[in-house]
């Protein structure tokens, strides 16, 4: 849009509980019929199976991206530029190392990605709140109404009401759409 080349390079995450599944409903789980190293080569194989599908139909549907040199993370070289790029980080000193809860499915023996966690429904708390502006010319005349009498407030709402002795400033976004109600 601004006149620069941006190449789209398409990508698949091709590790994953799905793709596990898949291949224990085919051919059972890693332990009982071949070893762990063979389950992964078979979910490799499964994984690449999917990707030569979809890229089929991205093209059928015109899709334009770089095909020929897709971004695949069970890539050795992609996998290879992590492992440099995590030992950079830890060179250079980034990496934290402190507990944090890991979401596990003790029959799938695997750790969870955050989409696969299903959550109960729970109500959240909300509040609508009104905030007194300080500049109550200034905000008439964003408005263009400079010849409205009485106080203006601004109000938000918020699920976390818990936060709101902290606020600080309200943000208006000058694309959005605002009502002004008296």
């Amino acid at each position: 849009l601004s006149g620069f080349d941006s190449p789209y390079v398409p990508g698949w995450d091709c590790h994953g509980l799905p793709i596990e599944l898949k291949v224990e409903q085919e051919f059972g789980k890693p332990g009982e019929k071949f070893t762990a190293a063979e389950f992964r080569a078979k979910c490799r194989e499964y994984a690449a199976t999917q990707v030569d599908g979809q890229r089929k139909d991205f093209i059928r549907l015109g899709v334009l991206g770089d095909w020929s040199h897709p971004y695949l993370t069970m890539d050795f070289k992609t996998e290879a530029n992590i492992i440099r790029a995590l030992g950079r980080i830890i060179k250079n000193g980034h990496l934290h190392k402190g507990a944090k809860p890991v979401h596990w499915c003790v029959d799938c023996r695997s750790a969870l990605a955050e989409a696969e966690v299903e959550y109960y429904d729970k109500t959240s708390p909300s509040i609508d709140v009104a905030f007194r502006a300080v500049d109550q010319d200034a905000v008439k005349a964003k408005f263009g109404l400079p010849g409205v009498s009485g106080p203006v407030s601004l109000v938000i709402w918020t699920t976390t009401p818990w936060t709101l002795p902290a606020n600080r400033a309200i943000s208006l976004a000058p694309d959005f759409d605002y009502a002004l109600v008296q």
